[in-house]
């Protein structure tokens, strides 16, 4: 696994073999109540995951998908150039831009 641990909680498991999953782990898996998949790898180490509902898939991506692949196969998506990237940097100028920021309702 490439994936490197950024913290460790300690969980009890009761004589039933049961625990609970400690809130740091729910709130990395984003999940507070409902259904998480345990993997068991072949090195001994285990992958929590929060479970998929594959009733709720976006209907729109398949097609989407479907939409981007034709064109890829006809040539009509190329890789950025880089002149359009220098126009990108003089429109930008000195701003600061955080990718990861959320963005405002203006």
């Amino acid at each position: 696994m490439g994936a490197k641990p950024t913290f460790s909680v300690d969980a009890t498991i009761t004589a039933r073999g049961q625990t609970t999953v400690p809130s740091a782990i729910r709130k990395m898996l984003g999940v507070e109540q409902g259904h998480i998949t345990f993997t068991g790898m072949s090195d001994g180490t285990v992958i929590i995951e929060p479970k998929v509902d594959k009733s709720h898939v976006d209907p729109a991506i398949g097609a989407f998908l479907q939409f981007l692949e034709k064109d890829i196969a006809k040539g009509n998506v190329v890789p950025l150039q880089q002149t359009l990237l220098d126009e990108l940097d003089d429109l930008l100028g000195d701003a600061d831009v955080d990718m990861d920021a959320p963005l405002s309702d203006d």
